[in-house]
């Protein structure tokens, strides 16, 4: 006659057994829905090879000028020309050289009045606070 204990690992060996077969069942199941190129990939194991970056156009850099950035370019214009709507900002930086688009206007002006830096008012972007003259 079986003890109660000789009964529980039975028990327990008949479960594993059953968790080892649902395991390689899933497994299947796995490779089967995935598609038949991500299956065939090896999981990466070293590092990617670094990105080597492409050389900028001649420009600025090449007068020996630091490139101006956008909200430098923001900054000048609402300055030189007073409260302007994101358009005119856009013409007069376009004017000066520098091709960027109005969402970029847009997204730099939210980021500069975020720092209190620009303010607006009816549509328009103005400075908020008349900035002291740099020296150079």
């Amino acid at each position: 006659m079986e003890t109660v204990l000789e009964r529980i690992r039975a028990k327990i060996t008949d479960l594993e057994a059953k968790i080892a077969d649902l395991r390689i069942t899933e497994r299947e199941i796995e490779t089967l829905e995935k598609p038949a190129s991500a299956a065939k990939r090896k999981p990466r194991t070293t590092k990617p090879a670094p990105v080597v970056k492409q050389k900028r156009k001649a420009s600025a850099k090449a007068a020996g000028e630091p490139r101006q950035t956008i909200g430098t370019a923001v900054t000048d214009v609402l300055g030189k020309h007073g409260a302007s709507q994101v358009a005119e900002i856009a013409e007069h930086i376009q004017a000066a050289g520098r091709a960027i688009d109005r969402r970029a206007i847009s997204f730099t002006l939210q980021a500069l009045k975020k720092r209190g830096l620009v303010k607006s008012a009816e549509g328009k972007w103005l400075l908020a606070k008349a900035r002291a003259s740099r020296a150079e």
